[in-house]
């Protein structure tokens, strides 16, 4: 049985506020919490409605009821196990292969949709500027669907990161020289803009190579839905290796 005042702590790391203040997240569900568990990520407290769920788990655990689970998840019909983790210190990325730049990214289904992204096309690290949606969002989490446990996140201001002579900087753009057929490097960084108004004019000065993708057929959509580009261009760049 937990007391109310913890559940209440509990409750209060859905808001940015707190989870900076206390520095920890919360992450529902088994498979994310066993992929959190198994990663560089430390637990500071697991919690199961489930006693076998918690079975060989070398962490503080707790055994709640269903209706204490409610009271501390963030979802309509919480799985049975929720854990809380301390947020981890920042790492700088590394410039020796692709790294994935979002500039004010508001959405955190899009957010967490590109760090899945990440995962899949072995991007290891994503810069965010500091006014992209927190990656420790409870919705951004249940979107990454375990995938935050490989891939560094990191939030940055992004002038001068973009000014590192390392790799070459590709930004995603309505006007865009069409991406299929370039010939990309090994390493880079790839900016991809906000969901409403693009990269922005201030990161966009520091965009050398502008790339997009081409539209077809009778050109009445106005825009891709950023999650989406971000797929189709990681995929071009991934492309040369799998020749």
């Amino acid at each position: 049985m937990v007391v109310k005042s913890e559940i209440k702590h509990i409750k209060s790391l859905q808001q940015k506020k707190y989870r900076i203040q206390n520095g920890l997240f919360v992450v529902e569900g088994i498979k994310t919490v066993s992929e959190l568990l198994q990663s560089s990520f430390s637990p500071y407290k697991i919690y199961s409605t489930d006693e076998s769920l918690l079975t060989g788990i070398p962490v503080e655990k707790a055994i709640v009821s269903a209706s204490e689970l409610k009271k501390m998840s963030s979802l309509q019909n919480p799985n049975k196990v929720l854990g809380v983790f301390h947020i981890p210190r920042a790492v700088p990325p590394v410039f020796k292969d692709w790294i994935l730049v979002l500039d004010a990214l508001k959405d955190p289904g899009n957010l967490g949709t590109i760090i899945r992204l990440c995962d899949w096309f072995g991007i290891r690290h994503l810069v965010c500027s500091p006014d992209t949606a927190d990656c420790y969002n409870p919705k951004v989490l249940q979107a990454t669907m375990g995938s935050i446990a490989r891939v560094n996140v990191v939030y940055e201001v992004l002038d001068s990161l973009l000014e590192r002579p390392e790799v070459p900087v590709y930004g995603a753009f309505m006007d865009g020289r069409p991406v299929y057929g370039q010939s990309l490097p090994a390493a880079g960084m790839l900016v991809m803009g906000n969901e409403a108004h693009g990269i922005s004019a201030a990161v966009s000065e520091k965009v050398k190579h502008r790339i997009g993708i081409p539209q077809y057929g009778d050109q009445r959509t106005e825009s891709l839905n950023v999650a989406m580009a971000t797929a189709i261009l990681l995929n071009e760049i991934r492309r040369p290796t799998q020749r």
